[in-house]
């Protein structure tokens, strides 16, 4: 089992240690013996460890860390409880900037973990909320990287879980005893659980009583004997800076998290076949997880602003009609959802059991569908004002050729000299076209919740009775 160390905030080497512990990960077929001795997934580390960078950038070091009261270390302001409107826009802006730093991809070690130790703070009660503060502290104070794995594999979605064929679509229990319970079944899209130190694992749905067995919540480290985690190859990426400015760099993983018989102490079991805390504890790591996706759009829906504007400077368009206008629609595009990103967090609400601040559901929903519906008509305003040349400009080989490069450098010139205009085109088509592009465009439709599931938030949050109140006593009703 994975070590608490003694320690509130860890150095980015500490964190790239940390992950040499036998955990069982395979990738492309091969099992992994070493996450940061493979040239591929070493990226995605490296990309990672910016959480632990900022902490010791006087930059970013004020954002970044937090003195806690209590104990008087300084701690990762990532895992502060919010109290206040305060808080939550602090963090909004931690993520942003973690995530600009992070060339638009955001690093989610922290993130996405503070979160659901957020949503379990607040839904479950008595002595399951005992074992939560205690893993808090452990997590806060080893300043640990923790991954959610909450998306089950499902199976046929027709069926409720304990109608599957195969039980083990879902995640559930199959034995408890008076030292913990064993745990069976996969879930998948689980973000940087290669590469955390403790995964939480989360019911993905309400259930009824007949799915008690699948009402489970719980933690594991990474290396807990049964567990294996199968990484995703999409977006592997390419070692050349000059054709893939951001991929090179920035990668983050995702995993098939298979759970074979994985025991779980009672410590760390938080729900054990209580279904009726599934749906509100799924709910309430929503409300947290959506406000910290818009919040690492924001670098994304800014790059692709001025991404555009600079290559439209480039290629002589800017006086263009037609230009101006797509830039202003990016504009807008882009300054609506961060408003509605700030708004979430002016307009947050605070639990009344347990004093705890949250971001107003209604308004991050919106936040998050706007970001979802117009990202791919963004795209196409960024390709559009870009030029074909993002597809069929030349690669790294040509460039570092003595005889090519005279060639390209006469015949790609625009406003601006070729090797400036086709560095901001690989910019472009790095984000818009390719691998790293695609990836960008499945998280806008399906991360942190669907499209249809914002709108479902939306309209429960929506209090109408103000409306329908004044509608009524324009006409006399009431």
């Amino acid at each position: 089992m994975a070590t608490v160390l003694g320690m509130a905030l860890r150095t980015p080497d500490d964190y790239r240690a940390s992950l040499r512990d036998g955990r069982t990960l395979f990738y492309r077929g091969q099992k992994v013996d070493d996450i940061y001795a493979h040239p591929e997934l070493r990226v995605a580390v490296d990309h990672a460890a910016i959480d632990y960078e900022v902490a010791e950038d006087p930059a970013h070091r004020d954002l970044a860390v937090w003195k806690d009261p209590e104990s008087g270390e300084d701690c990762s302001a990532y895992y502060k409880v919010p109290r206040s409107t305060e808080d939550l826009l602090n963090r909004s802006k931690l993520i942003e900037t973690c995530t600009g730093l992070g060339g638009t991809m955001v690093t989610l070690i922290k993130e996405i973990g503070s979160d659901g130790l957020f949503a379990l703070l607040r839904t479950v009660q008595g002595e399951s909320l005992e074992k939560v503060q205690a893993f808090y502290e452990r997590c806060r104070g080893g300043d640990l990287a923790v991954a959610v794995a909450q998306t089950d594999v499902k199976g046929d979605r027709s069926l409720s879980p304990h109608q599957q064929p195969d039980p083990d679509t879902y995640v559930h229990v199959v034995d408890r005893n008076d030292e913990g319970i064993v745990v069976r079944g996969a879930k998948c899209h689980t973000s940087i659980s290669a590469n955390a130190d403790e995964i939480i694992v989360f019911p993905t749905r309400a259930m009824g009583a007949d799915d008690a067995d699948f009402a489970v919540a719980f933690a594991v480290p990474a290396n807990a004997p049964g567990l294996s985690m199968y990484i995703s190859s999409y977006g592997s990426g390419e070692p050349d800076e000059w054709a893939f400015p951001l991929s090179a760099k920035h990668k983050m993983l995702e995993t098939l998290t298979v759970f074979d018989d994985v025991f779980v102490p009672w410590d760390r079991v938080f729900v054990c076949r209580e279904p009726e805390l599934a749906g509100p504890l799924a709910l309430t790591f929503v409300e947290y997880h959506r406000f910290t996706a818009v919040s690492y759009k924001l670098p994304l829906v800014d790059l692709l602003v001025g991404a555009a504007a600079e290559i439209a400077q480039m290629n002589g368009v800017t006086k263009a009609g037609h230009i101006r206008e797509k830039l202003t629609q990016l504009v807008i595009y882009a300054e609506t959802v961060r408003a509605l990103t700030h708004m979430a967090a002016i307009r947050a609400k605070v639990d009344e059991r347990t004093g705890i601040a949250y971001p107003d559901p209604m308004t991050t929903n919106m936040a998050k569908y706007t970001f979802a519906t117009r990202y791919h008509e963004a795209l196409e305003y960024v390709q559009d004002i870009a030029g074909g040349l993002l597809v069929t400009g030349p690669g790294a080989d040509d460039w570092s050729s003595d005889e090519v490069r005279p060639v390209l450098e006469k015949y790609f010139v625009g406003k601006a000299p070729a090797a400036e205009r086709l560095r901001m085109i690989n910019l472009i088509s790095d984000l818009t076209t390719r691998d790293f592009g695609g990836y960008h465009a499945v998280l806008a439709v399906h991360a942190e919740g669907s499209i249809e599931a914002e709108k479902m938030q939306i309209l429960r949050s929506y209090d109408a009775g103000p409306a329908t109140t004044y509608a009524r006593r324009l006409v006399d009703l009431d």
